[in-house]
């Protein structure tokens, strides 16, 4: 099994898929694009997947509550929008293929409920745009689908890709 890390999280991928750290200096382009944490191939599909750890064991009381208040005031859409779409156009100028592709975002807060994941996925679908301009014009979708998830809810919405908080 393949373990990819971002911080003091750790993604554990099943056995035959296929995934990398995407957002380092391998890519070539880090000074003018962004790019998401990781992609996972799968057979049938791809995952973009963005972490933000605000509950960082060394993160600071007062930056967890900064954090989260841009996040849910919407502040911090534009950065997760541009890390999908810088990393939908490199994946295109690759010819990576024509697989859908799966925005998955942890927000590994504790305090973030239910109703607050949906909101802020509504509102980065809205953003990406996963529908398109409503004159139908767009023949291809950029993103199957988009999903904003706590540590608690990714695990139980994706048991096969274990995020675990690694020892200190």
């Amino acid at each position: 099994m393949t373990v990819l890390r971002e911080g003091a999280l750790e993604l554990t991928l099943p056995h035959g898929v296929q995934g990398r750290k995407f957002d380092d200096s391998s890519h070539g382009l880090s000074h003018c694009m962004k790019a998401v944490d990781f992609i996972v191939e799968e057979p049938d599909r791809v995952l973009f997947i963005e972490f933000k750890d605000p509950d960082h064991p060394r993160a600071n009381a007062e930056d967890r509550k900064v954090f989260l208040k841009e996040l849910l005031s919407g502040g911090k859409d534009d950065d997760l929008v541009r890390k999908y779409r810088d990393s939908f156009i490199y994946r295109w100028a690759e010819k990576a293929g024509e697989k859908p592709i799966f925005y998955y975002v942890l927000i590994a807060s504790s305090q973030l409920d239910e109703a607050m994941l949906l909101a802020r996925t509504d509102e980065l679908k809205r953003k990406l745009p996963a529908e398109g301009p409503a004159s139908g014009a767009w023949q291809r979708q950029i993103v199957a689908d988009c999903v904003v998830f706590n540590l608690k809810t990714w695990n139980e919405r994706l048991p096969k890709y274990t995020v675990t908080r690694a020892a200190p």
